[in-house]
């Protein structure tokens, strides 16, 4: 069994929080699935804007892993805004942050996604399900900006970032001096070996919305789409990732993509 599950969301319910490249980067991975990854039409939830609620994406999540099997496959795209906020459980025991995923109706007074919900989803799993995670987000805990003036965006353009910050009473409450953990651990710390990470960018990064030959993308997702459809989905995840950075560097984008697996996993194509 192959599932996946791609959330893209460019309209938010904060004021001046819209994005432009999200639902493309969707439609761009959904395709690849078709063509490639020898999908279904019925295989694949995609669920964007309005839509992207956060009780549809943790509904969506249950869909995904619902049946789930040892060695069945399954992916889990997310593109929009992320941010961190303060630890409440107090299970992060290198920087007191959780990581969390903005959905649609993002507010700071839980309507959020956390790291630790998701591990709840994915831990119900057999150990031998095959999970593939693709965030096109923000991960940095104190608001970095970092100004990037890219040959590839017209004069009248800007270059939009994936991260929200938190209002100044939340961000009061973090320490910039501390250190910044690994991003999403929650998918990766005691977890099985046969689960797998992209992120957009390293986690005191943030993720550039940007508009790259004449439509606007995730510049990670644009990427990742082109090299998998170029290579018809025949690449390593190793290989993958190593394109995807140069290409980025290339066209002056400062994010550098990050790959959390197990050793072997880098060696083996995406949902292998």
């Amino acid at each position: 069994m192959k599932k996946a599950l791609l959330v893209g969301i460019n309209k938010y319910k904060i004021p001046g929080a819209n994005l432009n490249g999200c639902v493309n980067d969707v439609t761009n991975l959904r395709d690849i699935l078709l063509k490639y990854f020898g999908f279904d039409i019925s295989d694949i939830k995609v669920i964007t804007d309005e839509r992207a609620t956060k009780k549809a994406i943790l509904d969506g999540l249950n869909w995904l892993c619902d049946g789930a099997k040892a060695n069945d496959s399954i992916l889990f795209q997310f593109s929009g805004h992320g941010s961190q906020i303060v630890d409440k459980d107090g299970d992060e025991y290198k920087d007191n942050l959780d990581e969390i995923l903005c959905p649609h109706d993002m507010d700071w007074d839980g309507t959020y996604i956390v790291d630790d919900e998701l591990n709840e989803i994915f831990s119900k799993l057999d150990p031998k399900v095959n999970i593939d995670i693709i965030l096109d987000s923000c991960h940095s805990g104190t608001g970095t900006r970092e100004a990037m003036g890219l040959k590839l965006l017209p004069e009248d353009q800007t270059l939009s970032i994936k991260f929200i910050r938190p209002p100044v009473d939340i961000e009061c409450k973090m320490d910039e001096d501390m250190p910044v953990k690994k991003i999403f651990s929650f998918v990766l710390d005691k977890k099985p070996d046969n689960r797998v990470v992209f992120t957009a960018c390293k986690d005191n990064q943030t993720s550039a919305d940007a508009y790259i030959s004449g439509t606007y993308n995730g510049a990670f997702t644009y990427y990742f789409c082109k090299y998998l459809r170029e290579a018809q989905g025949n690449l390593t995840r190793y290989e993958l990732l190593k394109r995807v950075r140069s290409s980025l560097k290339f066209h002056g984008f400062s994010q550098i993509p990050q790959l959390e697996c197990a050793k072997a996993e880098r060696n083996k194509k995406l949902l292998e």
